[in-house]
């Protein structure tokens, strides 16, 4: 398997390839063979191109910081001719392109092994992968009685579990650093518009949604995001430009920074204490390298946000159904409960409520900007927090078996409830990130979530590497693991 090798991420990996101790089409095998061994209990990858692999390693890859490395798709997005998708919905079950979108050109020229894809719910809606299409919850490889998040639930599974060193996913309210946090891995989420989102779409959610990546290491996510940043031609929305690169931001210490410690949910509720305990763990962590933690929380609408990215959502997915029914009835066999009920709930809103709904969010985005603006807030620089408000859920608990949209995501218990950190910052665009510092006494992770100002991305993967080289996360290996 992977391991076998002795590298520990995909940089590593590639110094591999590039020294020639070992080849691309043995790396591919032995991810295949990981896959054949563990995927049967995580149901993690899906529709594998393993000739499409093989086809592109005889062709001569791109040469880049990964080449010959194994790579996996999310079941969602990164539309690419040569991968077919799902898009965790029975209702578009084997959907074919005619052009790659610019995020997988990008990845591609990156050098690596594309060979399949991995698992998502239906339309990306919610904080566990548990899609009809698939047959089945997709499961942690610490604990397979609990859901690997979602929803790049099937990437944080798979790169986990060994079976490859990282992975493409996606992020439109958490749904990478949801399954970083459960999995144990490292989830960055840029700021609004620093990758492509072309030519299939202009913006997800009303600009909230955003590409990303599961990997073990910092370096890994650095250098990934160099290779895909920017715009692509037409893109509605632009980040600020980088300084220099993600790579050259983790060649140094950041300069010492003002954290916000919030040890609750940002409206003060309680959290999980083993969960509360790693928050106050990683702020005395920051402190010893020499930065100024305070206690605080941010003056924001969190609920105003919550209503609003939950009416935007729906409409979203709404639309998508309508898109993809062509005329057919709605029924069970084609779309899920939680989607139905989406759609219901589209259709009982005034026209106009999108827009206000998107303005609502921009008017969000400004209140928390505010927090990281010394001559109209407070001035901090971070604000650190929890990933989730509890460890990784039971698989079950977030299933798409109710047709109450609304109370499945603003309910008591529900995701809200249970991640009320991620979506706070899809909805203002600044760039967050979930770091693997903790673990409960069961042996589930536990992720700490670290957010910036807005198109401050190299302030803070340096702040991430800072803190993966004092703690590193490395040598921890769940339960379900290659060997």
């Amino acid at each position: 398997m992977l391991e076998t090798f002795g590298a520990q991420d995909a940089t590593d990996l590639a110094a591999l390839v590039a020294r020639r101790e070992v080849s691309p089409q043995e790396l591919l095998d032995a991810s295949v063979a990981a896959s054949a061994a563990l995927n049967p209990k995580l149901n993690a990858v899906v529709l594998p191109q393993i000739e499409v692999a093989e086809r592109h390693i005889a062709g001569g890859l791109p040469r880049g910081p990964f080449t010959g490395v194994p790579f996996l798709l999310k079941d969602l997005g990164c539309e690419a001719v040569e991968f077919p998708s799902h898009n965790g919905s029975r209702l578009l079950a084997d959907t074919r392109y005619d052009r790659d979108s610019a995020i997988y050109t990008r990845i591609r020229a990156t050098g690596v092994v594309t060979w399949g894809r991995t698992t998502s719910p239906e339309g990306g809606v919610g904080a566990a992968t548990e899609s009809a299409v698939y047959g089945g919850p997709t499961r942690n490889p610490w604990n397979p009685d609990h859901t690997s998040g979602g929803s790049s639930g099937g990437a944080g599974a798979a790169v986990a579990a060994g079976i490859v060193p990282f992975a493409h996913g996606s992020d439109g309210g958490g749904s990478v650093r949801i399954p970083a946090s459960s999995c144990g891995l490292f989830g960055f989420k840029p700021t609004r518009a620093r990758l492509p989102d072309g030519p299939y779409v202009g913006e997800g959610w009303a600009g909230m949604a955003i590409d990303g990546f599961l990997t073990h290491s910092v370096r890994d996510t650095a250098l990934m995001l160099d290779a895909c940043a920017g715009p692509d031609s037409g893109a509605p929305y632009h980040a600020p430009p980088l300084a220099r690169s993600h790579a050259d931001a983790i060649s140094r210490p950041p300069r010492r920074l003002r954290v916000m410690l919030v040890d609750t949910t940002f409206t003060g509720t309680a959290i999980h204490p083993e969960v509360r305990e790693a928050v106050l763990a990683a702020a005395r962590l920051l402190e010893s390298l020499g930065h100024e933690v305070t206690p605080g929380l941010p003056a924001a609408d969190v609920p105003m946000m919550m209503r609003a990215w939950t009416d935007i959502v729906g409409v979203g997915t709404a639309l998508g159904i309508a898109k993809a029914l062509k005329g057919r009835p709605l029924t069970p066999d084609l779309v899920e409960d939680v989607g139905r009920g989406a759609l219901a709930h589209a259709e009982t809103l005034h026209p106009t409520r999108y827009l206000e709904a998107v303005g609502q969010i921009h008017a969000f985005g400004r209140q928390m900007a505010a927090v990281f603006d010394p001559e109209t807030g407070p001035g901090y620089d971070i604000i650190l927090s929890a990933t989730l408000a509890e460890p990784p859920a039971r698989v079950g608990r977030f299933a798409h078996t109710t047709e109450d949209y609304v109370g499945y995501r603003t309910g008591p218990g529900g995701i809200f409830d249970y991640s009320p950190f991620c979506a706070v910052f899809n909805a203002s665009g600044q760039p967050a990130v979930s770091v693997p510092l903790g673990m409960t006494k069961g042996g589930l992770p536990v992720g700490i979530h670290l957010a910036a100002r807005f198109g401050a991305d190299e302030e803070l993967i340096a702040l991430c590497a800072e803190v993966e080289k004092a703690a590193p996360w490395t040598g921890r290996k769940p339960k379900l693991r290659a060997k």
